[in-house]
């Protein structure tokens, strides 16, 4: 027998996929969010991991989502390095467009603030982001553990310092604006 098959008395029992997306979706999109900073393109990802999902019957079907979810999102970040002039070319208009919009000023103070959070955490250790971004998506701490190989006892120190040093990173990035802008 397969390590991915669950036996109930003899028989097969399936993964309630239904169940799973249901309970699981909202995470797993915030989780990619993360990683892609774009929410259509997570909304993406999250669902070719679901169907991904259909033709397996894992015994943790939320850890295994959460696994192939960050494999997805490695993939798409190679990607996107081919996309990123051709999006920057068309951030740059959609930002010209919305210049002219009334709520400009809180749009771009808000965009921005976006901006510096991903350069942030862009600047913090893989362990840290991966730490980071399994949290804010509802992972549990043995979740995060299976995921990123790290002890259980473990995840809430690390959680701790990957916290302090994205806000320093936060904040280093918000003392160079101000010092650029001055």
């Amino acid at each position: 027998m397969g390590s991915h098959d669950r036996p109930e008395h003899g028989r097969h029992v399936s993964v309630d996929w239904s169940a799973v997306y249901t309970d699981t979706y909202q995470d797993l999109h915030r989780f990619l969010n993360g990683k892609v900073w774009d929410p259509e393109r997570a909304h993406d990802l999250a669902q070719e991991t679901f169907v991904r999902a259909l033709r397996h019957e894992p015994d943790n079907p939320r850890a295994w989502l959460f696994s192939v979810a960050a494999n997805l999102a490695r993939d798409e970040a190679r990607s996107a390095v081919r996309r990123k002039h051709h999006l920057q070319l068309l951030k740059s208009e959609v930002e010209s467009a919305e210049a002219v919009e009334a709520d400009a000023p809180r749009r771009m103070e808000r965009d921005e603030r976006s901006e510096d959070v991903a350069q942030a955490l862009g600047r913090l250790s893989e362990r840290d982001r991966e730490v980071l971004l399994l949290w804010n998506a509802g992972s549990s701490y043995q979740e995060i553990s299976e995921q990123t190989g790290l002890a259980v006892g473990a995840i809430g120190t690390t959680l701790a310092r990957a916290r302090r040093r994205l806000v320093a990173e936060y904040e280093g990035l918000e003392n160079d604006a101000a010092r650029d802008r001055g």
